[in-house]
């Protein structure tokens, strides 16, 4: 029925044929673990899933394939909208792709935001954490007991870290406990001394939740530093798949000033 739905959605009242809608390119950072291409081709099917009738392709900013300049140079329509498959703002998303959507004019294109901040990937972090083992009811002195530090990539821009605590934030509304936000990388604390200070304030019983969108070598780092249960990558979670629409619908509305090439509006 849906797939019906989404087939008639596209034949407009006249009768006549809608024009194509501009294609999705899900931009991923590419890793070198195996499991982070095997994640976003599984994300990307979700998405094309759930709109059958969207051109859905895929793109990397390095290490896998496709890069993203051979993505764009594959397409057969003249627009895009280019998602970020990243949780914050930062070079990749400020700098990397907006230049190599501009390296092709003659496409129209616009650069979604990035996937973070959201409540959909609170939603994905929460479920996670309960796979891991989290208990979605605990006792007072339990919930006095325990944290949760969100580990997250790390960017040297300070608008990452920004978008990084306020997921922290929503995350731990949600949780009811206090939400750490640590880095892998280019920025403080590590995900080490941010157990550590839960401890020192008492929270002894600390989970990971991993704020990345795959598998690959800094989520598995973060990781290895829980001293209780850590949670999966976000991965190919129905929530990430409705939010990456989310973000290409704001975008191709042109929600937010977003001219040719720049970053669209969260």
């Amino acid at each position: 029925m849906n797939r019906i739905s989404s087939q008639l959605s596209l034949v407009p009242r006249d009768g006549g044929p809608r024009p194509a809608p501009p294609a999705l390119v899900m931009v991923a950072h590419g890793s070198r673990d195996p499991r982070a291409l095997a994640t976003v081709r599984a994300l990307a099917e979700r998405v094309r899933e759930l709109r059958p009738m969207l051109p859905v392709r895929l793109g990397h900013i390095e290490l896998n394939e496709p890069l993203l300049p051979g993505t764009l140079a594959s397409l057969d329509t003249g627009e895009a909208v280019l998602v970020p498959l990243l949780l914050s703002r930062g070079y990749h998303v400020k700098q990397d792709i907006p230049e190599a959507a501009a390296a092709f004019p003659e496409l129209s294109t616009r650069v979604a935001a990035p996937l973070g901040p959201h409540p959909l990937l609170v939603e994905t972090l929460y479920a996670r954490l309960v796979e891991a083992g989290w208990r979605t009811r605990m006792s007072d002195a339990t919930r006095r007991a325990s944290g949760v530090v969100l580990a997250a990539a790390g960017s040297r821009d300070p608008d990452a870290a920004v978008d990084t605590r306020r997921t922290a934030r929503l995350l731990a509304e949600r949780l009811g406990v206090p939400v750490v936000p640590a880095y892998a990388s280019a920025a403080a604390p590590t995900v080490p001394a941010a157990v550590r200070a839960l401890a020192a304030r008492g929270r002894h019983r600390v989970a990971v939740a991993s704020y990345f969108t795959a598998p690959g070598r800094f989520a598995t780092e973060c990781a290895t530093a829980a001293p209780w249960i850590a949670a999966a990558p976000l991965g190919a979670h129905p929530a990430m798949a409705r939010l990456v629409l989310h973000r290409y619908d704001r975008a191709a509305a042109g929600t937010g000033p977003a001219p040719k090439h720049a970053l669209a509006s969260a």
